[in-house]
């Protein structure tokens, strides 16, 4: 089969992470794959490149996607990567591609999903009650960007994901600082999307020891995605993480009924986060691998 593949410009850069990007098309123009380079740069990553590469089911086992990971690999050696992740269902074609190809299985996702039609209700208290939270605790809520008096608070909490479970990926712990926090959240607002987090606060201390986000989509219809949800070591197993899921249930119900579902996913050996889901209604969807490709 004749094909070409084209370097494009991407204009998808951020303050953490740039993208690289080729299409592959046939003799007469037609769209035949794609494939996506982002390359990480923030403190403790620029070693990573993360790679999305799409072929078109008719277009496959011709030679594209090979050429597409080809063009990639050789980019990503030139910038001094060190590994590159890729993502694929697990049993899908693209699972057999990059096995195919010396990726390493580093990490498997469950993806799951809260239908909020069927969802027990008897999980999701009343505004201002204690929802489950142990004396000590209390949450606090904001829609967007997160409030001033918040802010150094929230951005020192986002070092509860410094030990979330990533397997073999080698992707380290991502340095939060309040520009990071503000800037992620106008990047969900400049997609039109709706970001509200569920925090909880330590009394005694007035610092914020657990967080929850929760994205909701532009038109608010369908599934809203949950962004990740964290518990300082110190106050886990308290019921925390429970405690800020129930709220996201109960604010996503009574403030947004055009959203019929909730989508998380969570690392196959994260077993604690797996059974809050699981108690909360949440049922697997899918599992999807993480494969890495050493480069040097």
């Amino acid at each position: 089969m004749t094909f070409r593949l084209t370097a494009l410009a991407d204009p998808a850069e951020t303050p953490f992470s740039r993208r690289l990007a080729w299409l592959a098309a046939a003799s007469d123009g037609t769209p035949l794959g794609s494939a996506f380079l982002r390359l990480l740069t923030s403190p403790g990553q620029a070693h990573l490149c993360e790679l999305t590469l799409d072929v078109h089911p008719a277009e496959r086992r011709r030679g594209v996607g090979s050429a597409l990971l080809a063009a990639a690999t050789a980019a990503a050696r030139e910038d001094g990567r060190r590994a590159l992740l890729a993502q694929a269902v697990e049993g899908s074609p693209g699972d057999a591609f990059l096995s195919a190809r010396g990726f390493e299985r580093a990490l498997v996702l469950d993806f799951a999903r809260l239908d909020l039609a069927t969802a027990a209700t008897a999980a999701t208290p009343a505004p201002g009650s204690a929802a489950g939270l142990p004396p000590g605790y209390r949450l606090v809520s904001w829609v967007g960007r997160c409030p001033e008096e918040w802010l150094p608070a929230f951005t020192r909490s986002r070092t509860a994901m410094d030990d979330m479970p990533m397997g073999d990926t080698g992707y380290g712990p991502v340095a939060w600082d309040e520009a990071r926090t503000l800037s992620a959240a106008q990047a969900v607002a400049d997609r039109g999307e709706l970001l509200h987090t569920v925090a909880v606060l330590e009394t005694a201390t007035g610092e914020l020891v657990g967080f929850s986000e929760l994205v909701l989509p532009a038109d608010r219809s369908g599934d809203a995605q949950h962004y990740g949800t964290a518990v300082q070591p110190d106050h886990r197993r308290r019921g925390l993480a429970r405690a800020m899921k129930t709220e996201s249930i109960r604010w996503t119900r009574a403030e947004h009924p055009g959203i019929t579902g909730l989508l998380t996913d969570t690392a196959e050996h994260n077993t604690g986060m797996l059974a809050v889901n699981h108690a909360l209604g949440y049922r697997s969807t899918h599992r999807s691998v993480e494969f890495r490709l050493p480069l040097s």
